[in-house]
């Protein structure tokens, strides 16, 4: 089953996250299958920074995102352009 979550980076302190689809099995830092996006909450407002293609090509094989990046998607508008592409 494949992921769409969020892999910490940066330093101690200081999040930076990249938004990545990986295996549900591999641990949250691990191997991922291919970055779709970045995400800075350090910022004021937070940074996103999302391939839209990528993330509804993913969502669209059946990935799973979890609730913070569903919220992220949600934000920018693609989980409604998901909504959108299932009833058609």
């Amino acid at each position: 089953m494949v992921k769409l979550r969020l892999k910490r980076m940066g330093a101690k302190k200081v999040p930076f996250y990249r938004i990545v689809a990986a295996d549900a099995r591999v641990r949250r830092d691990g191997r991922d299958i291919e970055t779709i996006g970045t995400y800075d909450p350090t910022k004021k407002p937070a940074i996103i920074n999302i391939d839209e293609e990528k993330a509804l090509n993913w969502l669209n094989k059946g990935a799973v995102p979890t609730d913070t990046v569903r919220n992220i998607l949600s934000q920018n508008g693609i989980m409604k352009k998901f909504a959108e592409s299932k009833k058609k």
